[in-house]
């Protein structure tokens, strides 16, 4: 069964098209079906339409209350008979109502190996304090931020002399492997959340969600 994905972005959508490409291989458990984001101005929309792939706006300014703005979005949603959610550079803190309507289907991509460094400018604080490796992490959505059972992680070392642009470029590699790849394994169902766990199904291989440091 193709389960059917909603991607929500913010901004230029580069996790996005990661999950377009490989939602568009042969065989791929999840569909694309829907790119939704909350600015109108939005780069990613514009490269999910070259993608051939159905685009919504919900405009958060357009809406009196966060509970109002999040029924809209829910409502298409429904529409187009979404099944999962990614987020991807969605810049919009979520209520617990939407959260766990979504509970178990909605999943998040955070630069940083959770639970370090949640919140943001992860890099940055990477760097000040000294720490020798890095990386990315897709997690469940949970009312709390970042703090959602993991599903997949890469690893990546801080070399000397690294920025945060330098280091967050070599992450944003790390994210566009493991998103798709997490995305795939909640579509084939080799990896559910149960309570506050993710179970992973019998013969699942850790190596499949866990890129060493390259």
């Amino acid at each position: 069964m193709t389960r059917r994905v909603a991607v929500l972005i913010s901004g230029r959508g580069s996790n996005m098209v990661s999950l377009i490409e490989a939602a568009a291989a042969p065989g791929f458990p999840a569909e694309i079906a829907l790119v939704l984001s909350n600015r109108p101005d939005a780069g990613g929309l514009e490269r999910a339409k070259a993608a051939g792939i159905a685009t919504a706006i919900i405009d958060h300014k357009e809406h009196p209350t966060r509970e109002d703005f999040e029924q809209a979005m829910d409502a298409v949603l429904e529409q187009h008979n979404i099944e999962f959610i990614c987020l991807a550079g969605f810049m919009r803190v979520l209520t617990d109502w939407f959260v766990e309507r979504w509970a178990g289907r909605m999943i998040n991509i955070h630069p940083s190996l959770l639970p370090l460094f949640r919140g943001v400018h992860t890099h940055r604080r990477v760097l000040e304090e000294g720490v020798l490796i890095h990386g990315c992490t897709v997690h469940f959505v949970v009312p709390e931020l970042d703090a959602g059972p993991i599903i997949a992680q890469a690893a990546v070392p801080v070399i000397p002399n690294d920025t945060e642009e330098s280091l967050a470029a070599r992450i944003l590699v790390q994210e566009h492997l493991l998103y798709p790849q997490a995305l795939r394994m909640i579509s084939d169902g080799s990896a559910r959340l149960e309570g506050s766990r993710v179970v992973f199904s019998k013969g699942w291989n850790s190596e499949g969600a866990l890129r060493s440091p390259s």
